[in-house]
């Protein structure tokens, strides 16, 4: 399972810079469509500069590598994208750098190669998938390529001044790239700054985790374990501290293991807080009032675990301190709602007066219905007796 959430947290690590690739691929393969209906008529005059090879496979490759860049963000691997964006960026310079080896050095044209409408084109590929540095790179080496070509292929016309007409070209295509890489920036930063939230709530949540844990192992520990044992120095091996102690061992497998139900129905939920109340006192009256309920209810069970066990909290310390002659527990079922009331004509406590330590109260009852989503405990206390009233709403 942490292996499952590890792979999907990777896919989803660099979201908005995938979505980025794609927008700005679509948008180069675009361009170089637009850019070969517009320059059909400059690539039939410029072939009569070069051998017939040359223009046929470079409108093949540029051209080609430039559409297979776009159609390609369609594809499900940004692997392939950023392949297809480099294999578009990479061809302009090498096809520009191979017009040196087919030019015979003799035919000249005053237009120039067609190469040297769209440098910056190429560059937008290569800003897409490459880093600043080597973007820039391949836009100034694509830039100078391309106006050397022009200066040399003019010479017998009047030219202009080869160092301002690399430098224009330069600026030009410099908006339009540090715009991309501006974009591709953003992009990473906000994946940067998704995958850290979500690293720290993942960390949140593993730490409130660990700490209900701690504190239902608390609750247990202290409930049924020390009471247990506090039972036996008092007491002795009797039946039904038989019963407790077996009922602890029970709850702490389920603890460890997991291996527990997800619901009860009707009967069960009963049957567990009748066991969490006669484990405690044997001869305690058990009152069930049943509203509306039909015998196909369920009630979660961690819900009916937790009002269990605050029902035997609250009991237990009825038991011991409240010095009472009559206990009662009882339990209202209706549909979608449980609620338990533990009664004693006891001497009553002031819950001022408990010490911080003391976790009874605090943890074993409020504690857990707190847990509760929809849980409630109402803890009522005066010189006439005590009434804990523990509810749970779905």
């Amino acid at each position: 399972m942490d292996n499952q959430k590890q792979v999907a947290g990777t896919d989803a690590a660099h979201r908005s810079t995938d979505r980025l690739i794609r927008i700005f691929g679509r948008f180069v393969g675009t361009g170089y469509l637009i850019y070969l209906l517009l320059l059909i008529p400059d690539i039939v005059r410029s072939s009569a500069v070069v051998p017939g090879w040359w223009t046929p496979v470079t409108v093949i490759l540029v051209f080609g590598s430039g559409f297979a860049f776009g159609a390609l963000t369609f594809h499900p691997s940004i692997t392939v994208i950023r392949i297809a964006g480099s294999v578009a960026a990479s061809t302009f310079p090498v096809m520009a750098l191979l017009w040196w080896a087919a030019w015979d050095g003799v035919t000249f044209d005053q237009a120039g190669t067609f190469l040297a409408v769209f440098p910056g084109l190429a560059a937008l590929a290569a800003a897409t998938v490459w880093g600043p540095v080597p973007a820039f790179a391949h836009m100034t080496v694509s830039v100078v390529i391309v106006q050397l070509i022009n200066q040399a292929v003019r010479e017998p016309f009047p030219r202009s001044n080869v160092i301002a007409e690399i430098f224009f070209a330069m600026m030009f295509c410099t908006v339009f790239v540090a715009a991309t890489l501006a974009a591709m920036r953003t992009g990473r930063i906000l994946d940067a700054t998704i995958s850290s939230a979500h690293d720290d709530a993942a960390r949140a949540a593993a730490a409130t985790a660990r700490e209900v844990e701690r504190e239902r192992f608390d609750a247990l520990i202290h409930d049924e374990v020390m009471s247990s044992l506090l039972a036996v120095a008092r007491h002795g091996r009797t039946p039904s501290l038989a019963r407790q102690a077996s009922s602890a061992l029970t709850h702490l497998d389920d603890l460890t293991t997991g291996t527990v139900s997800e619901t009860f129905s009707a009967d069960e939920a009963l049957a567990q807080l009748r066991s969490a109340a006669t484990t405690v006192d044997e001869s305690i009256e058990f009152v069930v009032r049943e509203e509306g309920r039909e015998r196909s209810d369920d009630y979660p069970a961690d819900v009916v675990r937790a009002v269990a066990a605050a029902l035997a909290e609250a009991l237990r310390n009825s038991r011991i301190h409240a010095q009472a002659s009559t206990h009662s527990v009882t339990v209202r079922l209706a549909p979608s709602t449980l609620q338990v009331v533990v009664q004693d004509d006891g001497i009553g406590f002031d819950r001022r007066s408990v010490p911080p330590h003391r976790l009874g109260v605090a943890v074993s009852i409020e504690g857990r219905m707190r847990q509760l989503d929809g849980g409630s405990a109402d803890i009522r206390s005066s010189a006439a007796g005590t009434t804990v009233q523990l509810g749970w709403k779905r």
